[in-house]
């Protein structure tokens, strides 16, 4: 059932959320699953609605910096790109307190944190922490490796007869899941790329960050293959789409087209614009790959975008689409500053 966000639906929501339920809850990144991140069966209860590995982390969120600290051990690092960023699309990766529930961390000493900008998901967290709660875990609200929902119909149209009540506040802003930075370690990492950019994170810290590696902590959303529409994807050099294309066509192949260009007018190629700007790219990704999937296209070809830092989290969102295909081959072409 889709709710409108009035103070009451809020307030029932949040005591949902204390009573050990499952709400769907709009961010300014994606639709999020939330639960109360204290409560053990409660947080299990997301991880076999989505069907989510148990090891496979989620990142709790926070009504602000002081009620972090509740939940993770902040260094001087953290305190500055709080300080920065929060309200907003960054997660930290921090030890995990010592008296902090661990259920939401994926059997990890580490743990997520953010404090999201969205005044519906901020309203209930202040409603929430008013009713003796302390931080809402809430990762995608869709289906384990699927497309995420930026929309509150996206939300029911993943999760179907089994979707708990969602808050809805509208299409999602940014429509990418939060940036993720690593200080766990002396050196901090860009474990996953979003609206918060890397050149400004190092602008905050005063120093290069570094790439993931072997030991870096199991973030959401790091594995190599996910964000999986039904389609196959297919990440394309500009030069060579019109050759695949008909390749395609030829194989009688119902193709889907996301470039700058129209490739031609056709009965079996449907064309979508991709945006100038990265920030518009990234609000329409989802929305995009899940209308041509309604399309009923076998595969998708998106035309590779500029190989320039801006860009770095729609060429991660695309890269591991395309590598949860089996199109690890194109997907390869694309280089991302966190697939590892």
């Amino acid at each position: 059932m889709i709710e409108t966000p009035t103070a009451q639906a809020i307030d029932r929501v949040a005591r949902q959320l204390r009573a050990g339920g499952l709400v769907a809850l709009p961010t300014e990144t994606v639709y999020g699953l939330g639960a109360d991140a204290s409560q053990r069966e409660a947080v299990a209860a997301i991880y076999a609605l989505k069907g989510r590995p148990a090891d496979h982390p989620l990142i709790v969120h926070v009504v602000d910096a002081a009620q972090a600290q509740r939940w993770g051990v902040l260094d001087a690092r953290a305190q500055r790109l709080m300080a920065a960023f929060w309200p907003g699309p960054l997660t930290l990766i921090v030890p995990r307190a010592a008296e902090a529930a661990p259920w939401a961390c994926g059997g990890q000493a580490s743990i997520g944190l953010r404090c999201p900008s969205h005044p519906v998901a901020h309203a209930v967290l202040e409603r929430f922490t008013q009713l003796g709660g302390s931080g809402v875990a809430a990762p995608s609200a869709n289906r384990f490796g699927k497309v995420s929902p930026t929309t509150a119909q996206h939300v029911i149209d993943d999760l179907g007869d089994e979707a708990p009540l969602v808050l809805d506040g509208g299409p999602c802003e940014v429509g990418v899941e939060s940036t993720i930075v690593d200080l766990t370690r002396e050196r901090a990492a860009l474990l996953r790329p979003g609206r918060v950019r890397r050149a400004d994170i190092e602008a905050v810290l005063g120093q290069m960050l570094a790439d993931p590696d072997e030991l870096a902590p199991r973030a959401s959303g790091t594995l190599a293959a996910h964000y999986s529409p039904r389609a196959a994807v297919e990440l394309v050099d500009p030069s060579a789409l019109l050759q695949r294309l008909s390749d395609c066509v030829r194989a009688g192949q119902t193709v889907g087209v996301w470039s700058p260009h129209d490739p031609g007018a056709s009965s079996e190629v449907i064309w979508v614009e991709a945006p100038a700007r990265p920030d518009d790219w990234e609000a329409a990704l989802y929305a995009g790959l899940r209308a041509l999937d309604a399309r009923g296209v076998a595969r998708m070809l998106v035309v590779a975008p500029p190989d320039t830092p801006v860009w770095d989290a729609v060429r991660d969102r695309l890269a591991r689409a395309a590598a949860a295909t089996g199109l690890s081959a194109a997907a390869s072409t694309i280089k991302s500053t966190t697939t590892k």
